[in-house]
C-alpha cells in the first residue's frame, strides 16, 4: 500500500510538473513575440534618441524637467539592485499568462490584439516574424516533421525520403487544392547533409508514407543507405 501511496504522489508530481511547463512555454510563446517587438521599437528608438538629443539644450531634457518639477536637483538618485528577484517576476508572471493565454478568455483577448496589430504596418511586421520564431523554437512537438515518407523525385520512376512537414495553407493551398486535393507540404533532404534540401508540394495520393519514425528516416539519409531502421541490413528487410 506504501509503494502505490509513493507511485501515485509521483505521478501527481509529474502531472504537477507537465502543466507547470506546459503553462510556462504556451507563456513564452505569448510574451516572446509581444517583448522582442516592444525591445526591437524600444532599441531603434533608443537609437533615434542617441543621435537627436545632443542636439537639445541640457535644460529640456525629460530627466531635467521631472527633477526641476519635483524639486529633485542635486539629490542622489535612489538605486535598488537585488539580482535574481526579476528572474523569479518574469518566470511566475510568464507562467500566469500562459495559464491565462491558453483559455477561452485569453484567447479571444489575444485575437483581439492581434487585430490590431494587423493594421499597424512596421510592427505587424515585427510581431509577426518574432511570432513563428518563438512558436517554432517553443512549440512542445516532440519533431518538426509529422512522417517519414517516398516520392518520386527528380523523375517518375525514382523514389527519394522525404519528410511530411504540415499541409500546405495560405495562397498555397487556394492555388493547388483545388486541381490535385489535399496538398503536402514536404522537405527532401540531401544526403548525407540532410540540413539542406527542397521544399516540395505535393498532393498526398503522389507521397507514400512510412512506418519508419523520423529519426530512422533521418539516420537512413544520412548514413546514404547504410543504416537501415533496427539495425537491419536491406537484404533483410526486402525478404
Amino acid at each position: 500500500m506504501q509503494i502505490d501511496h509513493l507511485i501515485d504522489d509521483k505521478k501527481t508530481k509529474r502531472g504537477l510538473f507537465a502543466r507547470i511547463r506546459g503553462n510556462f512555454l504556451a507563456g513564452l510563446i505569448i510574451v516572446a513575440p509581444i517583448g522582442l517587438t516592444f525591445w526591437l521599437i524600444w532599441t531603434v528608438v533608443g537609437w533615434v534618441d542617441g543621435w537627436v538629443w545632443p542636439f537639445v539644450p541640457r535644460a529640456y531634457h525629460p530627466e531635467e524637467l521631472i527633477n526641476h518639477f519635483f524639486h529633485t536637483e542635486g539629490s542622489p538618485p535612489i538605486t535598488v539592485n537585488v539580482r535574481g528577484i526579476g528572474v523569479v517576476v518574469f518566470l511566475v508572471f510568464t507562467i500566469l499568462v500562459g495559464w491565462i493565454g491558453k483559455g477561452i478568455l485569453g484567447r479571444s483577448f489575444l485575437r483581439w490584439g492581434e487585430r490590431i496589430v494587423d493594421r499597424m504596418p512596421v510592427v505587424r511586421s515585427i510581431y509577426n516574424g518574432v511570432k513563428q520564431i518563438a512558436e517554432t523554437v517553443f512549440s512542445q512537438r516532440d519533431t518538426s516533421f509529422d512522417k517519414a515518407c517516398l516520392v518520386e523525385y527528380p523523375r517518375p520512376g525514382i523514389w527519394a525520403i522525404a519528410f511530411v512537414s504540415t499541409n500546405a495553407k495560405g495562397e498555397i493551398h487556394t492555388k493547388l487544392s483545388d486541381e490535385d486535393g489535399e496538398i503536402a507540404t514536404v522537405f527532401l533532404p540531401t544526403t548525407p547533409n540532410p540540413t539542406s534540401g527542397f521544399l516540395l508540394f505535393l498532393p498526398r495520393s503522389d507521397i507514400k508514407e512510412l512506418d519508419m519514425t523520423v529519426e530512422d528516416a533521418a539516420k537512413l539519409v544520412i548514413s546514404a543507405g547504410l543504416v537501415y531502421p533496427n539495425d537491419k541490413p536491406a537484404s533483410q528487410l526486402s525478404k
